[in-house]
């Protein structure tokens, strides 16, 4: 990937988030006057390696086009599918019909609203140097059991080697687009975009990323992402 490739984010925003125990899908909850979608869009188009954004809706969307979002970049949207992949591979399609080929499918979750700058070039960086892209990640640090069917402990797992799976994931966008349809076709199950690449004889990159960069998955992560907003604002009131 060259450096003068464009990085274009795809956010999918096409869930529903149950387990907010909310009616709104958890990306529009809001803190600080903004939804979190707003907060994520924010982060990642104020970054200047970032072009524009490609959001991803379910079909019967109503919330998005409430919130009237403006941004200095250009920020499409179209319709996902009934998978989060499908989703991805529905932003990835949209950008290859307006741009071609030749950019770099930056894909984050439209509820972590916390990324830095700095973890953005980093893996930005790594990914334009890898062919097959890179991911933030970071290390775990608990000890790790297996459950037994009664809740018992089976046994104790080694984290040595073991990395959580955060976003952004970073990748040339045709090496994305063709694990993604295949994927699709074969009807395979995958949890991240990684994997999928990584099921087509791929092996991205691991970069480390800060434990700040939440993904929203309850009312408690929401209260502590507020948090960590205001910390982060204030130290930046500081420099």
């Amino acid at each position: 990937m060259g450096n003068n490739t464009p990085v274009w984010a795809v956010v999918p925003a096409a869930g529903t988030g149950t387990r907010m125990q909310s009616d709104i899908a958890k990306q529009y909850l809001s803190f600080q006057g903004k939804t979190l979608i707003e907060h994520s869009l924010d982060r990642l188009l104020s970054h200047p390696e970032i072009d524009g954004a490609v959001v991803v809706l379910r079909e019967d969307d109503t919330n998005w086009e409430a919130l009237a979002y403006l941004a200095e970049k250009t920020v499409f949207t179209t319709v996902g599918g009934k998978e989060r992949h499908d989703s991805v591979y529905s932003g990835l399609t949209t950008l290859q019909y307006r741009f071609g080929n030749d950019a770099i499918a930056l894909v984050h979750d439209a509820v972590r609203p916390l990324v830095s700058h700095r973890d953005l070039s980093n893996v930005i960086d790594a990914a334009r140097g890898h062919s097959a892209g890179a991911i933030l990640a970071a290390p775990v640090i608990d000890t790790l059991k297996r459950q037994g069917d009664k809740m018992e402990i089976m046994e104790t797992l080694s984290r040595d080697g073991l990395w959580r799976a955060l976003t952004p994931q970073v990748f040339h966008l045709q090496t994305l687009l063709n694990a993604l349809k295949q994927v699709i076709d074969n009807s395979l199950a995958i949890t991240d975009d990684a994997q999928a690449v990584e099921l087509s004889g791929h092996t991205p990159l691991l970069v480390p990323g800060e434990a700040s960069n939440l993904k929203i998955t309850s009312p408690a992560d929401l209260a502590l992402a507020e948090r960590i907003w205001l910390d982060q604002r204030d130290q930046q009131d500081d420099e």
